[in-house]
């Protein structure tokens, strides 16, 4: 039997990956929560590493108020950054391979085609200055990790941006979203799939497992006033939007202009297909109904 550790199985991708985990054979999953497993903690997340010989580690946890991270300057450290530094160095003492979620945040979204993995990082912000810097050092404490970046992270669970579009369009008769942001909605339960997917190869030995920088979302591209129209027409709701511009929203932390991620490698090294956006929106759609 496997074993495998997910770290933070409370948030929208950790919830995917536990509701799916049962398509693996011969695996057995230790989940922790944020109740279980304070990941500031670093004598704490050491010995749940420790606890087990684990095979592979998938990181769900992190920081994700990119707003208040301009001010929780500390915090979003310790969590994206230093508990990285953590998982990276116990794994590689005990054998582990890593799998960790990363974001379009560390690119500044100045590009005009889909960022590729080895393209220049630059965050604006220090949410995405904080991810990078995990990502770094995860990678250089242990060869074996594998980061995948995302963006526009929506699931039917907890707090995102389709809950926030619903709850807003039911409650006005009107609203502005931001056009001139560009990027690619992600569907938590695609993205849990495919790092199920990735372990799964590995343990039958259908494809090797490659470690380094990986982009996946979901294909198609859309604006935030893109996605928030297709959220109100698939949910019947009259509310109008009306799209405005980065300028008449401001925000603590700048938002990347431009962050569609291109998926070829991650398509090529594993042999799979992504859904498109707003199939993926409308299977999340009707859970949510």
């Amino acid at each position: 039997m496997k074993e495998i550790l997910i770290i933070g199985s409370e948030g929208q991708l950790g919830l995917e990956i536990k509701k799916q985990c049962k398509v693996l054979n011969k695996v057995n999953f230790t989940f922790t929560s944020l109740q279980s497993l304070d990941v500031t903690n670093t004598q704490q997340l050491v010995d749940t590493i420790k606890s087990k010989n684990f095979d592979y580690i998938v990181n769900c946890t992190a920081y994700t108020a990119v707003d208040k991270a301009e001010e929780e300057v500390e915090l979003a450290t310790k969590i994206n950054t230093s508990a990285l530094a953590t998982i990276g160095q116990s794994a590689n003492e005990i054998g582990a391979k890593v799998i960790h979620v990363s974001t379009d945040y560390v690119f500044d979204g100045s590009n005009h085609r889909p960022y590729v993995e080895t393209d220049t990082t630059n965050p604006n912000s220090v949410y995405g200055s904080t991810k990078l810097n995990g990502e770094r050092a995860l990678l250089s404490h242990n060869k074996e990790s594998m980061v995948i970046r995302t963006s526009w992270l929506y699931s039917i669970h907890g707090n995102n941006f389709v809950k926030t579009m619903i709850r807003l369009g039911n409650e006005r008769d009107e609203l502005g979203v931001i056009f001139d942001q560009v990027g690619t909605p992600t569907y938590a339960g695609d993205l849990a799939d495919i790092i199920l997917h990735i372990v799964d190869a590995d343990i039958s030995k259908v494809t090797t497992f490659e470690p380094g920088i990986y982009h996946y979302s979901n294909e198609g591209v859309a604006s935030w006033y893109d996605f928030t129209l297709a959220i109100h027409q698939k949910m019947n709701i009259s509310c109008r939007v009306n799209p405005i511009e980065t300028k008449d929203y401001p925000t603590p932390a700048p938002r990347p202009h431009y962050s569609v991620l291109n998926k070829a490698k991650i398509k090529q090294v594993y042999n799979v297909s992504i859904p498109y956006w707003k199939d993926s929106l409308d299977k999340c759609l009707l859970l949510l109904k």
